[in-house]
């Protein structure tokens, strides 16, 4: 089935991969890589095989593997960005989509549901039409309550625990991103970094992954146009200690857009990103405010 995997709906909805020794306080997130479709939601689908995974960032998860053998934490949505956006409010909904009324709680006027990419998307990222029918608000409490809710519980405990044992953390939320900009015009730049424009991470950070990323070859831009989504936002709290940076890696460097398969030229990619991983995992220190007691050296230094 094109690369998806088609799965009852009680599937695990992330993997959270944890390093096996030493530990840094750096989280990466990759919340639209997802490729496990409940057969209900396909069955509802008017889109083909193919054509519902027009939203996904294939691969991601496996393009930033490294992260873990670094000290890193990687976690990966299982389920599907056209199921239930990770990166979106938890309601986010658009009215037009069912046929009850929905909570008064639920955000049907941001510019995400007007585009009809909300929590519950209307079309895939391509401008397609997903259902071939009105939802209920049932079927998206479900989805909310076993997909959304506990990728954002794994993360804030994430998030926490570093905090405690660090005094601080950096979350890399990592995306792709298609050839052409959203206006049509194609895009010269091949990776994007999104800091909410100087809201959710310090210059500080923002500026040495961008001079890592270029030194190893990348043409990097940052906040156009991709600033920042609700990961970004929402935990980006660089007055508490906690910095987050999302990344667009362009899809053309490493997949077929069209056939959404991993290209030849995927795995240098993931060993570049791997060695900007590297780089990163060895500045940590001198990018966070960390707890003095981690800052002291240790006997092996």
């Amino acid at each position: 089935m094109h690369g998806m995997e088609s799965c009852p709906i009680q599937s695990e909805p992330f993997v959270l991969t944890q390093p096996s020794a030493s530990r840094l306080p750096v989280i990466l997130t990759s919340p639209h890589s997802g490729r496990r479709y409940p057969e209900d939601f396909l069955a509802s689908s008017r889109l083909n095989a193919l054509s519902i995974r027009r939203s996904e960032d294939s691969f991601v998860d496996e393009l930033f593997a490294a992260a873990p053998a670094l000290g890193m934490k990687l976690l990966a949505a299982s389920f599907p960005r056209a199921y239930c956006d990770a990166n979106r409010e938890a309601w986010e909904l658009d009215p037009d989509m069912f046929e009850d009324r929905l909570p008064d709680y639920a955000n049907i006027t941001s510019p995400r549901v007007t585009a009809g990419l909300g929590t519950i998307a209307r079309i895939v990222s391509t401008g397609e039409t997903i259902y071939r029918r009105k939802l209920t608000f049932a079927e998206a409490e479900r989805r909310v309550v076993q997909c959304w809710q506990p990728f954002h519980g794994t993360l804030l405990s994430l998030i926490e625990a570093a905090r405690l044992e660090f005094g601080a953390c950096l979350v890399l939320d990592c995306h792709s991103m298609p050839r052409a900009a959203p206006d049509g015009s194609a895009c010269r730049v091949n990776v994007i970094l999104g800091d909410g424009h100087g809201t959710a991470c310090t210059p500080k950070i923002t500026a040495f992954v961008e001079t890592a990323l270029q030194r190893l070859g990348f043409v990097v831009g940052r906040n156009e146009p991709y600033s920042g989504g609700y990961i970004t936002r929402h935990y980006g709290q660089p007055q508490l200690g906690v910095h987050v940076l999302q990344i667009e890696i362009a899809r053309s460097l490493y997949m077929d857009e069209r056939r959404i398969e991993r290209s030849p030229d995927f795995m240098a990619l993931a060993a570049r990103l791997a060695e900007f991983l590297t780089s990163l995992a060895g500045a940590v220190r001198l990018l966070l405010p960390l707890d003095a007691r981690w800052n002291m050296p240790s006997a092996a230094e």
